[in-house]
């Protein structure tokens, strides 16, 4: 009796595992527990890696405690404007930042104050010396609200050359997701008319979500 025909066990295996393998189930899903979610979700950081992990809703609450000792944080969705923000283009030139915009942020891990600005390559880092920071700190005491490790303080040129500038207090996962931005828009040396659109259209939604800063206590004594 002959056997069966060359290739068809094989033939048939794949078969029997493409009509029994569980069905893939489209979209993102939680990085800490697979489940589903939204396009629009929130995250959390893993203060260690740096990493900004996808979440559900439930897992997200699970590291809301910003004071807990625990080797995650999550995002809060905070926008904080500081209309008498107290800086100028010789506070801009100690920060040595070559664009018109960097976001900083407190990394608790490190002990802290670490400077980003996007670059076609993504998020570049700059040296940022403790002495230029506390100047721009002194100034405006307001900047102390920011949460280490989730927000991040944007400051970024409204001119071309004035020297006036603003700052925005904004939860850290749109700072990347404005460096994902650039990288895919920027063209040529100046980034080009999309990648400039693109970070109008940016700051236009944060200031617009943004709210003045409240007073800490210290100011009113």
């Amino acid at each position: 009796m002959s056997g069966p025909a060359r290739g068809s066990v094989p033939l048939a295996t794949l078969r029997r595992i493409s009509t029994t393998r569980p069905q893939v189930i489209p979209g993102e899903r939680c990085e800490m527990c697979a489940e589903p979610i939204a396009d629009e979700h929130q995250h959390v950081v893993g203060l260690e890696t740096r990493s900004l992990m996808c979440t559900c809703r439930a897992c997200y609450l699970l590291f809301t405690d910003q004071s807990a000792q625990l080797r995650y944080r999550s995002v809060p969705d905070r926008y904080l404007s500081f209309p008498d923000f107290a800086f100028d283009q010789a506070a801009w030139d100690d920060l040595q930042i070559p664009v018109g915009l960097t976001f900083l942020f407190r990394n608790s891990v490190q002990d802290r104050v670490v400077a980003f600005y996007p670059s076609p390559a993504g998020a570049t880092e700059s040296e940022l010396s403790l002495e230029s920071w506390d100047r721009v700190s002194r100034a405006n005491p307001q900047l102390a609200l920011l949460l280490p490790d989730v927000e991040a303080l944007l400051i970024y040129r409204t001119d071309h050359g004035r020297g006036d500038f603003r700052c925005l207090l904004v939860p850290i996962d749109i700072c990347y997701e404005l460096v994902g931005t650039m990288r895919m828009t920027w063209r040529g040396f100046d980034g080009g008319q999309e990648a400039r659109a693109a970070m109008a259209a940016f700051f236009a939604t944060a200031e617009a979500r943004s709210r003045p800063a409240p007073e800490l206590q210290s100011d009113r004594s």
